[in-house]
């Protein structure tokens, strides 16, 4: 099974960008799908959360600025993620989870500068 993340970037504050993550290769349903980061010198943490049936969670920091959503026909994964702040400069890594294995994609980063 791969996790194929995309969409990171350089964005001014302010800023919006939109990560993708494409899993491949798995022969049982994905359920829960995710996003989370991890800030240099910071532990990796949870962002957002999606069930198969489409509902969401996010981390407080987050909240109103960032949109998860999921295709399942597409087996693909985004992360909306508007009016971005330095601080939420860091590696975004995605995560699928089958009944019976959880995945990690690679981690695609996110910069916010001016």
């Amino acid at each position: 099974v791969q996790l194929q993340a995309s969409g990171g970037g350089l964005v001014q504050p302010g800023g919006s960008l939109r990560l993708s993550c494409a899993v491949s290769g798995s022969r049982f349903s994905i359920n829960n799908m995710a996003w989370h980061r991890q800030a240099p010198g910071k532990q990796r943490e949870l962002v957002a959360v999606i069930t198969r049936g489409g509902s969401a969670n996010y981390i407080d920091s987050v909240k109103g600025r960032f949109t998860i959503s999921r295709d399942n026909a597409k087996n693909t994964m985004y992360l909306q993620m508007n009016s971005l702040k330095p601080e939420d400069t860091a590696v975004f890594y995605c995560y699928a989870a089958t009944t019976y294995n959880i995945y990690w994609g690679q981690g695609t980063l996110v910069t916010v500068s001016s």
